[in-house]
């Protein structure tokens, strides 16, 4: 590797434990903004800078700077969230933020439109009812996923437990998050040594998740480290474990590409912590750091070679892995409705579209009163899907009906019961207003381009078919698009490169299809091929298989 390292890798070693000069540009009364290089330092706190997008001209023209904001995002191991946890949320969402609570595709959520005399008592209530967004952006190991939803396995507590005590093995040693945003320490005199990111910390961000087989709604393929939980006799015993996936590209640039995770082997579940520790130094002591669109974990592992890769993390962990545990994954969809644990827990699974929780009194959907008032009640906790969605959890029998009568009565059942199979398995990234990388709409297009999907879907009775589609308004993968058998990719407004091909349960990466397409072209392009799809495909065959197999091939 080069010794020449990018810019922010500088920021970084300069920063004095991500502290910067972050407390000068809170303090600064004069912009909303803050200084350019604490924009950098500021995503290691869970934050990013972000500006309204759709008020760019007027502002401009008033010559007025930008409507600087910050994007708040909370870790959330495992995406559980108390009672009190969610009033806390709700009061910070109500008070700071644009109001509506977004569900990220990494389990957590993340509220917009924080302005910046705002972003320290947006921490101290977080604070007080024990959240952080520490690490929960940067270059630093990121929310860590756990399978969702409770009746999959009597192992899921213990998965859930391992989520967060990956969180916290991981996470970084400094304390300037609480120095500078919460305030509730003296600004330290000295930095914090930190074994793991040493003063630059890792290349690019890392992501850790946990399935269940035969669950896989982390999209456990996806991500820098790829833990897959094997049980034997009821027992939860060890790991398959993998390294390399990654949805980040760029438009025009071939050197970047989605990749899958290559699995290395099964571990024992006692050496999880040291095989997790090394595949992060591996990356961070080889991980390009001069180019920071080639940094992530999957270009240093196929630029070593996977084998190489694999005996540096062995060496480095005194961890030799073994032949890999058989394991199925049979879907990687949301459950709707009630379950029952083996606890004889209730746990209710809402549709959210998109992620997005707000009141939509125009649709008679009151998500944000709904859940409120069931937190309210103190019985019932909540966690969130890698799919967008909420599981109201851990209801007893005795509170059921209780909790049942508040989802009626706001409108989230209806909707549940009611949204169609294709609705359901779609998934969409913020995109415009806020983020600044996007190219096009994503989240507030998707539910009117599914509104003339639906009828192309009836016409070739697939209407009950349950096909991926993924929408994002830039290739940067934030909605896990390369792994869905459709998905549309922003190149510009209301243009969309369309990718087919993944299969059903993520394992392969879908390819380029059709190259920025229109709303027209999509379903002229969407009407085809299902059609083909009805006429072609074999017996049980999922579109992405038939995509790979017939249109791709």
């Amino acid at each position: 590797m080069s010794n020449k390292e990018s810019h922010v890798e500088k920021i970084k070693k300069a920063s004095r434990g991500l502290r910067g000069t972050l407390l000068e540009s809170l303090a600064d009364e004069h912009t909303l903004a803050i200084r350019e290089d604490d924009r950098a330092l500021v995503k290691f706190h869970g934050m990013y800078l972000q500006d309204d997008r759709d008020r760019r001209e007027e502002r401009a023209a008033k010559r007025l700077d930008r409507l600087w904001a910050f994007m708040v995002r909370l870790r959330l191991p495992g995406g559980k969230l108390t009672a009190e946890q969610w009033k806390g949320l709700h009061h910070v969402a109500g008070t700071y933020s644009t109001g509506t609570i977004k569900i990220t595709t990494r389990q957590t959520v993340q509220l917009h439109g924080i302005l910046k005399h705002h972003a320290r008592p947006t921490h101290q209530q977080f604070n007080r009812v024990g959240l952080d967004s520490i690490a929960a952006c940067g270059d630093v190991n990121r929310n860590v996923l756990a399978s969702a939803h409770p009746d999959v396995s009597p192992i899921h507590e213990e998965v859930y437990q391992t989520a967060v005590h990956l969180s916290n093995f991981m996470k970084p040693k400094t304390r300037a998050y609480y120095e500078v945003f919460v305030g509730s320490e003296k600004v330290a005199e000295k930095v914090e040594e930190d074994p793991l990111y040493e003063d630059r910390y890792l290349p690019r961000k890392f992501k850790i998740a946990i399935a269940i087989p035969p669950e896989n709604d982390v999209d456990v393929f996806a991500n820098d480290c790829a833990l897959i939980a094997i049980v034997e006799n009821g027992e939860l015993v060890g790991y398959n474990v993998g390294a390399g996936g990654g949805m980040g590209a760029t438009h025009g640039n071939p050197a970047t590409y989605p990749r899958v995770a290559s699995l290395f082997g099964y571990i024992d579940k006692k050496d999880l912590d040291k095989v997790v520790y090394e595949i992060a130094t591996v990356q961070r002591d080889y991980g390009n750091r001069e180019d920071r669109k080639l940094a992530r974990l999957k270009y240093t592992i196929d630029r070593m070679g996977v084998d190489a890769y694999k005996a540096e993390v062995e060496k480095r962990s005194g961890v030799q892995f073994q032949p890999l545990k058989p394991y199925v994954f049979t879907q990687r969809i949301d459950t709707y409705g009630w379950a029952k644990n083996h606890h004889n827990k209730w746990f209710y699974t809402a549709f959210i579209e998109n992620g997005r929780i707000l009141d939509d009194t125009e649709n008679g959907r009151l998500y944000k009163t709904a859940f409120y008032e069931i937190a309210e009640t103190g019985k019932a906790d909540f966690r969130f899907t890698c799919n967008q969605n909420i599981v109201v959890s851990d209801v007893d029998q005795a509170d059921k009906a209780e909790i049942e009568a508040i989802l009626q009565k706001y409108g989230v059942t209806q909707f549940t019961d009611s949204a169609s199979v294709i609705r359901k398995n779609a998934i969409a990234c913020v995109a415009l207003n806020t983020c600044a990388l996007a190219l096009a709409e994503s989240q507030r297009y998707l539910p009117s381009l599914l509104d003339k999907i639906e009828p192309i879907l009836q016409k070739h009775h697939l209407e009950n078919e349950a096909i991926s589609i993924r929408m994002t308004g830039c290739p940067n993968g934030c909605a896990r698009p390369y792994i869905a058998e459709i998905a549309f990719i922003g190149t510009s407004l209301g243009h969309y490169n369309m990718h087919i091909g993944a299969d059903a349960l993520g394992f392969r990466c879908n390819k380029l299809y059709k190259e920025s397409l229109d709303e027209s072209q999509i379903l002229a392009t969407l009407d085809e091929l299902l059609g083909r799809f009805v006429a072609e495909r074999e017996e049980k065959e999922s579109f992405g298989d038939f995509a790979f197999r017939k249109i791709l091939a």
